[in-house]
């Protein structure tokens, strides 16, 4: 891989190994990862001890390494560039365990149990007895961050709090031991939460209302077509409503030819098109979206040994980071000579 420049600021991101991901995750955080890695030295990371504080059987985690790749695969084929970010997998850097530990030194139980998507989480997921992992989640995450000492760090507005943390971490830190941590800002994207097909919430893998990065045209037009509408108009002459309606969502985000979407949303006011014609011309608009996705997604296809040495390389290089920062904090704590 080149060398960076390490004289730029430094971003940490990534994401769960829980499933492929979809274009609500390019909406609220992949495109914006794309234009980044040409200004940032950008970290990625595939957080897959992340995912055992809300589901460790071996069913789940016996996967993570093919969901790993296939996280991976979803990078490359919406342009993220292993020779300007830095792939790598969680578990291969065994330092921010320990850096994690140290850590919860620092953070109260309290102040724990206020991070507000914690109790998102439980609710969401059903979880009636969290784990103590569940519980020090952020703390983890915070290891995450300032072992590779990020500067930046992308999220949406839910996790906003979760930085807030671990710049009270570092902050803490520092004042007891020395200026050993950058204390990161969040960076908010502009985009928010994509709906999903449903219309009744967010696009989630969990619930199933996606439309994956890696979906085939066929498998997009027929998801288009059971997409959820304006319930109020029983037929193409009843004026609709577009505020809302995720099929005009989708079009807004997704449909590059903004004359067509003007034209669709006033003839479905005045109810002079049907939701089949709009439907239609959103799996078009979805598809030549998606197009230049599945070009670059067929060039790394069933090149695992090629996505094998990305996670290597990217993970060896962060694990050398991550070996300096621990050795940086326990000297710096008097722990180590």
């Amino acid at each position: 891989m080149n060398q960076k420049n390490i004289s730029k600021p430094r971003i940490l991101t990534g994401d769960r190994p829980t499933g492929p991901l979809h274009v609500g995750h390019y909406i609220g955080t992949l495109a914006n990862r794309v234009k980044l890695q040409d200004e940032y030295d950008c970290f990625i990371i595939m957080a897959d001890l992340h995912t055992l504080t809300t589901n460790p059987s071996k069913e789940k985690t016996i996967g993570i390494n093919d969901r790993v790749r296939g996280l991976v695969l979803d990078y490359l084929s919406v342009g993220l560039d292993p020779e300007k970010c830095t792939f790598y997998q969680q578990s291969r850097v065994p330092e921010v365990a320990y850096l994690s530990l140290i850590f919860s030194m620092l953070v109260t139980v309290p102040r724990a149990q206020r991070i507000p998507t914690l109790k998102d989480v439980l609710r969401d997921l059903k979880i009636e007895k969290p784990s103590l992992g569940l519980l020090t989640y952020p703390v983890l995450q915070a290891a995450d961050i300032l072992m590779v000492k990020a500067n930046l760090v992308p999220v949406g507005k839910d996790q906003e709090s979760h930085v807030e943390i671990t710049r009270e971490i570092a902050t803490d830190f520092n004042r007891m031991y020395g200026e050993i941590f950058p204390v990161p800002k969040a960076l908010i994207g502009d985009n928010g939460t994509l709906i999903g097909t449903d219309g009744q919430a967010k696009m989630s893998k969990s619930i199933g209302n996606c439309i994956y990065l890696s979906d085939s045209e066929d498998v997009v037009n027929q998801k288009v077509k059971t997409m959820y509408t304006d319930p109020t108009r029983i037929r193409p002459t009843d004026p609709g409503h577009v505020e809302g309606n995720p099929v005009f969502i989708y079009h807004d985000a997704f449909n590059d030819n903004k004359e067509e979407v003007a034209d669709l949303k006033a003839r479905y006011i005045n109810g002079q098109v049907g939701d089949v014609e709009v439907k239609t011309k959103l799996a078009l608009a979805m598809n030549r979206f998606l197009a230049p996705i599945r070009d670059r997604r067929a060039k790394y296809e069933g090149k695992t040994d090629l996505i094998n040495q990305i996670i290597d390389d990217g993970s060896q290089k962060t694990r050398l980071e991550a070996q300096k920062t621990l050795s940086e904090v326990l000297s710096a704590m008097g722990l180590q000579k």
